[in-house]
């Protein structure tokens, strides 16, 4: 939901700060108060175009900044790990624009792009009157709402319809990769079995490449090892070496290890340390005497591993690779043998697999349809208690295709849909997206939005000339569809009648100023007496007349109740 709208230098307003709430909230004010500055500003932040006309006169530049708590919303976390920004629930939006046309804007203090914002706030806030921010515009959200209405989750359908979609992908794919003519085939098997048979020659160990890398070192600094080894031996051996000084204090200590527990302590290490000595000699003449004779040559063990290495960097990179590689290859050249009677099978399951999605995409068809004629009878019901009853609306569905038609390319079934409407007699029946946008659109969005707000993805609806052309009876079942839409989801709307403004939770009043010859626009948030005041205002009276206050308080209590009960 929107939390706060903070506005500097925008048209006449100086510096503004709104707070939102959940619920139901009204912005009212006199005519030419700047109301529709207040949605400007909006929607400038949400990414509307720009130009210098909405600086404010004498200013540099204007900055609006939109906070909205986005904690739960999916589809807002999904935009934002897209964008590779840290995901937080308040998400703060700033957008600034200069007198020289300079744009900034920047998410959560990160710098950003107007269409990042356009494709993030899409999830968030449905402003009527600014089409890009218009949720039901746009056909694939007026399907995806249908669906939630129709209940295609409720079965599993979707999901039966996303997993044998996935299933045909891939039958789809394999039979791709094993296609081509007779030709085609045959150069792939030449090459497979030149491969097949390079690696068998190879015919690899396990462990090989290392075992004769370690027998290269050893082969390469042969002269360097016998130095280092015979140094060693001849240290340790050689009369007077190591061994002999170590076996004549050895024996010296041994002599005296009884008398003191220090000695034979001594005595005892200087015996290890003998021991070890020793074995060190051994060890050093073993491989030495290893050293004598080698089972390959520096260049047969050079030889080898250039084979070795050749077929790892063609096959797989190591070991591991190459195998693998070798039974892709046999397991692919066997299909290619046994091409006809694979790609029989391959073309019977894939045939079988668009039966059974035809058969789903049929059966979810047709729940669409019987639910779409309930939706739009439920929307016409509304529209009349809206004063509307020339109104028309239903839903257009694409052609059902036949089975030798279907592209089967979607996981959502072969539908497409349109919402149609026409408010009048006598006018033309449009899409949606074609009507013109005033006060009889939005009463059609409002008769949609009150059948489908539990569904919508969407947390914020904003209302603008929600209330044109209407008054009186009308005036307040309009308030009581906007407070019952405002129970599943945040509502915003801008208006001029004292039915609805008693209906709000959050009164915001406009007031235009007039002083030192500036004229500035000032929000100011209502508390009871002002929202009292304000009815008596809307309705034609003054505050000084108690008739005016009494039916301003009686508009307020019969609202109250109303809400109390839908709670």
């Amino acid at each position: 939901m929107l939390n706060k709208l903070i506005v500097k230098n925008v048209a006449l307003i100086e510096s503004a700060e709104i707070d939102f709430m959940r619920g139901f909230n009204v912005l009212s004010g006199e005519t030419g108060s700047g109301k529709s500055v207040i949605l400007e500003s909006l929607n400038f932040v949400l990414g509307a175009k720009a130009d210098k006309t909405l600086i404010r006169s004498g200013a540099e530049e204007c900055v609006v900044s939109a906070e909205f708590d986005i904690e739960n919303n999916l589809a807002a976390y999904s935009v934002i790990e897209e964008f590779g920004l840290e995901q937080e629930d308040i998400l703060i939006i700033t957008r600034k624009f200069t007198a020289s046309g300079k744009n900034t804007v920047s998410i959560n203090g990160n710098s950003a792009t107007v269409s990042m914002v356009k494709k993030l706030t899409a999830t968030l806030i449905d402003v009527h009157g600014q089409s890009e921010h218009f949720y039901l515009l746009n056909t694939a959200n007026q399907l995806k709402l249908l669906d939630k209405f129709t209940g295609v989750d409720d079965n599993g359908l979707s999901d039966k319809i996303k997993n044998a979609y996935d299933e045909l992908k891939a039958l789809s794919k394999e039979l791709t990769a094993a296609g081509g003519d007779e030709t085609s085939r045959l150069i792939r098997l030449d090459i497979l079995n030149y491969q097949i048979k390079e690696i068998e020659t190879a015919d690899i160990k396990e462990t090989e490449f290392e075992e004769l890398s370690a027998i290269k070192d050893k082969l390469l600094n042969r002269e360097r090892i016998v130095f280092a080894l015979n140094a060693v031996k001849s240290g340790i051996g050689d009369e007077g070496g190591v061994s002999d000084i170590l076996s004549n204090a050895v024996r010296a200590l041994n002599g005296i290890a009884e008398l003191n527990k220090d000695y034979g302590e001594i005595s005892e290490r200087l015996n290890g340390v003998y021991a070890e000595i020793d074995d060190i000699l051994s060890s050093t003449g073993e491989l030495l005497d290893d050293l004598g004779y080698s089972e390959y040559s520096l260049d047969e063990v050079e030889e080898r591993l250039g084979v070795i290495k050749n077929i790892f960097k063609k096959y797989g990179g190591d070991f591991s690779g190459a195998q693998e590689f070798l039974i892709g290859a046999k397991t692919e050249r066997e299909k290619l043998e046994n091409f006809n009677e694979y790609f029989a099978d391959l073309q019977n399951n894939i045939l079988k697999k668009q039966k059974e999605l035809y058969a789903l995409y049929t059966e979810l068809s047709e729940k669409r349809r019987k639910s779409a004629q309930i939706f739009a009878d439920n929307v016409l019901t509304e529209l009349k208690e809206l004063g509307m009853n020339k109104a028309r609306f239903y839903v257009e569905f694409s052609e059902i295709p036949l089975f030798d038609e279907c592209k089967f390319d979607s996981a959502n079934g072969f539908d497409a849909i349109r919402f149609m409407f026409s408010a009048n007699s006598g006018e033309p029946v449009k899409p949606l997206s074609d009507v013109i946008s005033g006060g009889e659109m939005s009463r059609f969005m409002l008769s949609v939005k009150a059948q489908t707000a539990k569904y919508n993805e969407i947390s914020t609806f904003i209302f603008d000339e929600i209330d044109a052309g209407i008054s009186g009876a009308i005036a307040w079942i309009v308030a009581e569809k906007l407070v019952k839409i405002s129970r599943s989801v945040q509502v915003i709307a801008v208006s001029h009648l004292p039915q609805i403004v008693s209906f709000a939770d959050n009164n915001v009043l406009i007031i235009k100023t007039e002083s030192d010859d500036k004229t500035t626009t000032v929000v100011r948030s209502l508390d009871n007496n002002g929202k009292i005041s304000e009815i008596v205002r809307l309705s034609g009276g003054t505050t000084d007349n108690s008739s005016a206050v009494e039916h301003a308080k009686t508009l307020i209590e019969k609202a109250e109740q109303f809400k109390n009960a839908i709670v």
